[in-house]
């Protein structure tokens, strides 16, 4: 028996060291870095490259306008480049590379408001406020993306009794594709409202945005296992009416499925455990990015994820500021190369009442197209059915799918399979894909999914009639509907 003991520590320790070697050792050569021409325009998949014929980092509004009014032909506009089809470019086009447009212009802490230029990151952002001990509504979980790509894509995040981003937004201001400037809010220019938030660069581009806020207060950690089928239960008794509640998530693990951790951060008056405000920009992460390598490479990695790695984890209590939580670094998953193999995501929007029906759906598609399947977080909205493209238009559950892929031409149709597959699965179930991803769903799926995406497009055809705002999900799907149209277009 003693002997047996010993044989199962040594054959932990043995594991556990493996797993050390994997981290903490480069096993990897590094490739010299291929630096772009400054006119292709790519995104964080690195797959697809995007040849543009001029960019434009503009500082102001008048740079904006007089760079539109400089020429006829085809914008478009980037901000972090986190979206992963081609959204943020198009050939040949005039790009505004937003980024450089990132100035904050006003706090009004008494009113809880700040306005500030669209190509500001929300770390940047948090940067100012937080001396106010104020804290974003709404956003995504990493703070890089910029506020003005964040809107265009109508993001959200882990809050609880929130939902889209534009639920926090008090306004915004507008170049129009013939240089027009005009401010749009619920009451005034609403169709631009509802159809430049979430519109994917397509009605004008986003300047300046005047957001509402919320008080910074101390959250603490709260985690629970259980299994899949138990989950919507769990959160409709535990979480969704609990105002206690800042963010949550939860984790539905693969290979299998079946198991799903709870992670909620609740409002606490209890010490920090992390007394820094915000997580330090530009940190070097060495051990994270091995990590996800790590758990994407084999069945045995998901295995030491879920049964040791998260568990000593969460072996702890942490309680920390709100901003702390709300400033993570995508950089700590970012891998040394994209060459050969490169990670991307997938949403899917699902009523709460399908929430069970789906999630069988999505992991048999995942398990028969032996997906890589790395991570499966489940968040939570509240309707926002006013915007054009919206994608809560009743209560939902959003499956956030992360994956890893290999670049070669036969992987990318493997994924293209499974996702419109799943696509199809969520059409049945009466949900939603998110648009900011590879732009593997066909027109009539996408028409489906957005039963407004008409209404949209007639007034783009409104305020832009030369098509001068375009990028490739609009290549995808509103070319087709200008041919339908051609008579309505001036080619």
């Amino acid at each position: 028996m003693i002997k047996l003991f010993i044989k199962i520590i040594i054959s932990f320790l043995l594991l556990l060291g493996l797993l050390f070697a994997y981290i903490f050792v480069d096993f990897h050569e590094e490739n010299p870095p291929n630096v772009p021409k400054i006119t292709v325009v790519n995104d964080i998949t690195q797959l697809n490259p995007i040849e543009v014929s001029r960019v434009v980092q503009p500082s102001s509004i008048e740079d904006i306008v007089e760079a539109i009014k400089s020429g006829s032909g085809p914008i478009s506009i980037g901000g972090g480049r986190f979206s992963q089809g081609g959204q943020s470019a198009y050939p040949d086009s005039l790009h505004f590379d937003m980024r450089t447009f990132n100035k904050v212009l006003s706090v009004d802490v008494s009113n809880k408001q700040v306005t500030l230029q669209s190509g500001i990151t929300w770390r940047d952002l948090q940067e100012v406020i937080d001396v106010e001990n104020l804290s974003v509504k709404i956003m995504q979980t990493y703070a890089n993306f910029t506020v003005g790509g964040s809107l265009s894509v109508n993001v959200h995040g882990r809050y609880i009794g929130e939902g889209p981003i534009i639920k926090s937004v008090d306004s915004i201001k507008l170049v129009k594709a013939n240089g027009d400037v005009l401010k749009a809010s619920r009451t005034e220019n609403s169709d631009l409202f509802y159809g430049a938030i979430g519109g994917y660069g397509g009605i004008a581009i986003i300047a300046e945005v005047t957001l509402n806020l919320v008080d910074n207060v101390k959250v603490k950690r709260q985690t629970k296992k259980m299994i899949l089928n138990e989950y919507k239960a769990y959160f409709a008794k535990n979480i969704r009416n609990d105002k206690s509640v800042v963010f949550h998530n939860a984790v539905i693990y693969p290979p299998y499925f079946t198991d799903v951790r709870s992670v909620s951060w609740l409002k606490t008056d209890e010490a920090l455990t992390v007394e820094q405000r915000l997580i330090a920009k530009n940190k070097e992460y060495t051990w994270q990015p091995k990590v996800a390598a790590f758990v994407a490479d084999s069945n045995f990695g998901k295995w030491m994820r879920q049964f040791i790695m998260e568990p000593l984890l969460y072996s702890f209590d942490a309680v920390q500021w709100r901003n702390y939580e709300a400033s993570y670094d995508i950089n700590e998953l970012e891998p040394l190369d994209r060459t050969s193999q490169t990670y991307a995501l997938r949403e899917y929007f699902i009523p709460i009442q399908n929430f069970d029906s789906f999630a069988i759906k999505m992991t048999d598609i995942f398990k028969k197209h032996k997906a890589n399947i790395i991570n499966v977080s489940i968040r939570h909205a509240l309707p926002e059915h006013d915007s054009l493209l919206a994608w809560a238009r009743t209560e939902v559950f959003a499956f956030v799918v992360y994956y890893r892929q290999e670049t070669n031409e036969e992987a990318k149709q493997q994924v293209k399979l499974w996702s419109q597959k799943i696509i199809e699965a969520v059409i049945e179930e009466n949900g939603t894909y998110y648009l900011p991803y590879q732009l593997h769903a066909t027109t009539p799926q996408f028409m489906k999914a957005y039963p407004r995406a008409n209404e949209y497009f007639e007034l783009k055809q409104q305020v832009d009639p030369d098509y001068r705002f375009r990028n490739k999900l609009w290549q995808q799907h509103y070319e087709p509907y200008i041919e339908m149209h051609d008579d309505l277009i001036n080619e």
